[in-house]
């Protein structure tokens, strides 16, 4: 018997055809062949797919370890043709988690690259060892050979004390690695989505912000090293696209929270989260009139995922128009926290505003929803119960023995 390769026999069939049938025949059968043997690899693709996921979700066996018999969330199974390879900078901090887990569940195939400067391990440990997850622990300053499809780059510090802690790494992180990351998609074909930030618009002198607004930054201040690294991300990103004639996106992130922000972090969210469930005072910088917009985690998250799929290549603001003062704010997450209403004099505490604070933010999204056909949909009390119980759940452990503390 005569042992044929897949390739061998496809050219003897096509080539058998073509000798015994006119040329129009020949053609037909030729085509009707092609998209036989793409329906048998999409099927096989399936067939190993199942196979593997199956064996994961087997529990039980004494020949299996620990990796195949974790169980993983449902997620879609996807055609090869649909399929995209996709790399995640910053995959395992608070949104590029929440990203991963998006992605994967609707079936693509996920790589982390994380230095874990901020990012947690535990935010995607749920997906370790799964056929279509793989996490590198690597700092995107230095460069990064994979074969990707899409480019989501998240990686960076995002609140106050953490980008300020290490300014320079900041600004390496940001234009450095925003280099990396968009030479990386000019090598190999690639869609690369910019995570930028409202930050860019500094203390804005334009209320609310817009995308052709072009903001108020102190360029030598102490928050300069991120608002300034991602006004240069966001040149690099214009400049690689008209140059290189490269398909981007970029998004401009408002301020967010959710499940897996860091206690500690130092953002207007945790810090009275993390006060309130604590029995402490509220610490309000400033007078407390100052405002802020707040969207959800999931909300983000389906705006970066449009975002991507759009053929809008110019940023987006991305936030929730919503705007609260800081006072009010706290009022309502004391209330959640406690159940009740308490006197603002006996909750906040005040200390000195930070240099260059903006004292007005809030997201002009009208071209989200134009170009997106994106809005928020989870309300700031919804969103605030679920990041509640998720610091409760946070902080008892942190604590131990002392978790009794804890409202």
């Amino acid at each position: 018997m005569i042992n044929l390769s897949s390739d061998d026999y496809r050219t003897t069939m096509i080539e058998r055809i073509a000798r015994s049938s006119s040329p129009y025949d020949a053609q037909q059968k030729v085509e009707q062949l092609q998209n036989e043997i793409v329906a048998l690899r999409n099927r096989l693709e399936q067939l190993e797919f199942q196979h593997n996921r199956d064996l994961i979700a087997t529990s039980g066996s004494d020949n299996l370890d620990q990796s195949q018999t974790k169980r993983f969330t449902k997620i879609k199974l996807l055609p090869y043709s649909k399929k995209r390879r996709i790399l995640i900078s910053g995959g395992a901090g608070f949104v590029g988690s929440h990203l991963v887990d998006r992605l994967m569940t609707d079936g693509h195939e996920v790589i982390v690259a994380d230095n874990f400067c901020t990012g947690r391990r535990r935010n995607i440990e749920h997906w370790l060892g799964h056929p279509n997850f793989e996490l590198l622990h690597h700092d995107i300053v230095n460069s990064l050979h994979v074969e990707v499809d899409e480019i989501y780059h998240l990686a960076s510090p995002a609140s106050p004390p953490h980008y300020m802690d290490n300014a320079v790494k900041t600004i390496k992180t940001n234009t450095i690695g925003t280099i990396n990351m968009l030479g990386l998609a000019k090598r190999v074909g690639a869609r690369i989505l910019i995570a930028s930030t409202s930050e860019v618009y500094g203390d804005p002198t334009v209320h609310p912000q817009r995308e052709d607004y072009w903001g108020h930054v102190n360029p030598i201040g102490p928050r300069s090293c991120y608002d300034e690294g991602k006004r240069v991300a966001e040149s690099l990103t214009i400049a690689y696209k008209k140059q290189e004639m490269l398909n981007v996106r970029i998004a401009r992130i408002f301020n967010t929270y959710g499940p897996r922000m860091l206690v500690n972090d130092g953002r207007v969210v945790s810090n009275f989260i993390s006060q309130a469930l604590m029995g402490n005072p509220l610490t309000v910088y400033g007078n407390g009139e100052q405002t802020r917009s707040f969207q959800y985690v999931d909300d983000l998250i389906d705006g970066l995922v449009r975002l991507m799929a759009s053929n809008y290549s110019m940023p987006v603001n991305l936030g929730n128009p919503d705007e609260y003062t800081i006072n009010r704010f706290a009022m309502i997450v004391v209330r959640l926290v406690n159940g009740t209403v308490v006197k603002r004099e006996n909750l906040l505490k005040h200390g000195p505003k930070p240099q260059d604070d903006p004292s007005r933010r809030r997201p002009d999204i009208s071209l989200a929803r134009r170009v997106l056909n994106w809005h928020p949909n989870v309300s700031l009390a919804d969103g605030l119960a679920y990041t509640i119980e998720y610091f409760r759940s946070e902080l008892r452990l942190s604590m131990g023995q002392q978790a009794k503390s804890v409202n």
